[in-house]
């Protein structure tokens, strides 16, 4: 693993070269630090007749948060629409469309592009990688507080402490067969979950 100022660097899971505030459907995944199911947890069947036999997801307070936040950051975005989403124990899934109009970004494409290719990991604004720091910090901080005001014995979370993992993957849709096989991924996420390869039992 390289190393950047003596400290060991994560590598990125973004695509080189690609321009991340381009117009775009996306398919996100966003996992919790050590993969902890602290989201919430399956409700069997059995144990739920309301979903009609279908496993569901109880969520624990931390995924309450996360929920808000989640819905939250595309109800102060323009520029971002949310397709499908789901929140399993340990993380989440969603189908996220950028739609970004910004007359900068249109009339800067050379900038743009060769800013891109000297540092893909850039965070540039009303783009996909920018969208998900702001939400991971401010999911860090309602949690935060949350800890404060119930008395919770438990290390808070920072930039040494992360609640989800640091990095995330994504997936550029490039057609409607993809979309189908990535939206009915989701939607039955919660009935996988026994062979989902984010379940530490399976590890």
């Amino acid at each position: 693993m390289d190393k950047f100022q003596n400290k060991y660097r994560i590598p990125s899971n973004r695509k080189p070269n690609w321009d991340y505030s381009a117009n775009g459907i996306y398919f996100l995944t966003i996992v919790t630090q050590n993969r902890e199911c602290n989201l919430g947890k399956i409700v069997e069947t059995h144990e739920n007749v309301e979903t009609h036999g279908r496993a569901s997801l109880q969520l624990y307070d931390f995924g309450n948060i996360v929920e808000s936040e989640w819905y939250k950051s595309f109800e102060i975005r323009n520029e971002l629409f949310l397709d499908e989403f789901i929140i399993m124990p340990n993380h989440i899934h969603a189908i996220v469309v950028l739609d970004n109009q910004s007359p900068f970004m249109e009339s800067q494409p050379n900038i743009l592009n060769s800013t891109i290719k000297r540092n893909p990991a850039i965070r540039l604004p009303k783009s996909i990688s920018s969208f998900i720091a702001c939400f991971k910090s401010a999911v860090n901080k309602k949690i935060d507080n949350y800890i404060d005001e119930n008395k919770i014995t438990m290390p808070k979370y920072n930039r040494n402490n992360h609640f989800f993992q640091p990095n995330y993957h994504d997936h550029i849709i490039r057609n409607d067969w993809e979309y189908q096989r990535i939206k009915n991924y989701i939607v039955n996420n919660l009935q996988n979950w026994n062979t989902d390869k984010f379940n530490n039992n399976n590890a």
